[in-house]
């Protein structure tokens, strides 16, 4: 009897293998998952050098691996099978009580060279030079991780980043602020990035340093245009118990209003846009609704007539941070060096303004492309 249960078993391990294997092979591919908000690994080209350095099987393993048959189903029951296992891990994503939180401290790289980067721009730059690195959802909660999760802190890793400038370079503190609001909703539940709330607290600060009086909270109307979004690390674990965020937009009372909105691309087109998306709701990754940071160079022109104009350097960090901006400046060039495939000076002169704000998220400080575009040119 035993022998046949062995049997049956194998049998229908062979079965369920082979069907899944090939309804991998057979079933229509598709280039982007909604689910994990991503574009999805390809069939690589074969050529000689693809075989001889191996990425040609491994790019095989991953589009394997991306369009395995109910790749989403697999993914969302290991995140349940290992929560309730007590094993919080998952794709590199803790799964705590209340929020997700981006665990792979390991792979957050040195921040050298990016410092060297903005020391070098800063130097050919005629105006003033603001830097604020912002903590992300796992720096500003990392003591809901455990012990051996958070040897290497984002604090620790800002601080090291900030002790490369000098006092030509003005350093704003937002981890400090964030850090005294964590009862607040400042940052997604579900992602890495902050909230409209969390954008606002350190704003007053930023401001400040900028020259301008903050604007009042109570001048805002905010509006609560998502309850069920779901994030970057959401996307990482499929976990469904996950708590839903909320996406806001915030409009200022009888204030300067964004008059124009113009997105500047890689191919040399630019289209108006507006500073908030409402389309991008129906859209894959709700979060476009913020439209700062969604093309390489973005100028926004308000109904202000002080002459004042600001560049903000950024990265996701930025989208929902330069609305507060509006009520202070009459021009704002919103610059996203991760979608810039060529050099800062091919889409915008800095020395048409007279401040930098290089405001950019803590898990890209060690990315070794995210400021390259800053270099200028060789002659």
């Amino acid at each position: 009897m035993t022998r046949l249960i062995k049997k049956i078993t194998a049998v229908a391990a062979i079965a369920v293998t082979g069907t899944l294997g090939l309804l991998t092979v057979t079933v229509p591919k598709k280039t982007y998952s909604e689910n994990e908000n991503r574009m999805l690994q390809g069939i690589p080209q074969l050529s000689w050098s693809a075989l001889a350095d191996g990425s040609y099987f491994s790019g095989l393993s991953s589009c394997f691996t991306d369009h395995f048959a109910f790749r989403h189903f697999f993914v969302s029951s290991d995140a349940k099978l290992a929560s309730g296992m007590c094993e919080r891990v998952v794709n590199g994503v803790y799964i705590g009580n209340t929020r997700l939180i981006d665990a792979k401290v390991s792979e957050r790289g040195k921040s050298q060279l990016n410092a060297e980067r903005i020391k070098r721009f800063a130097g050919n730059y005629s105006g003033a030079v603001y830097l604020a690195a912002v903590p992300t959802s796992s720096g500003v909660y990392s003591s809901m991780l455990p012990a051996y999760l958070s040897y290497n802190t984002e604090k620790q890793q800002i601080d090291r980043f900030y002790a490369e400038f000098d006092r030509s370079i003005r350093k704003i503190d937002a981890y400090s602020i964030l850090k005294m609001q964590t009862d607040d909703y400042i940052f997604l539940r579900s992602d890495t990035k902050w909230t409209g709330y969390g954008a606002y607290c350190v704003y007053k600060t930023v401001i400040q340093k900028l020259g301008f009086l903050p604007s009042p909270y109570s001048k805002y109307t905010v509006r609560h245009v998502s309850d069920d979004y779901c994030g970057n690390l959401y996307n990482r674990t499929q976990y469904m118990k996950s708590n839903k965020d909320m996406l806001d937009i915030y409009e200022y009372s009888d204030g300067a209003e964004a008059e124009s909105c113009t997105c500047y691309y890689n191919n040399g087109d630019s289209k108006s846009a507006q500073l908030y998306d409402l389309s991008a709701l129906d859209s894959g990754d709700k979060y476009d609704i913020y439209t700062c940071g969604t093309c390489p160079f973005m100028r926004i022109r308000t109904s202000l007539n002080n002459d004042r104009k600001l560049l903000v350097i950024t990265d996701d960090m930025g989208r929902n941070f330069v609305p507060f901006l509006i009520q202070h400046y009459s021009e704002i060039g919103v610059v996203c060096p991760k979608k810039m495939t060529g050099k800062l000076e091919e889409y915008v002169n800095a020395d048409d303004y007279e401040q930098t704000l290089i405001l950019i998220g803590a898990d890209s400080l060690g990315d070794e492309d995210m400021l390259s575009p800053l270099e200028e040119e060789e002659e």
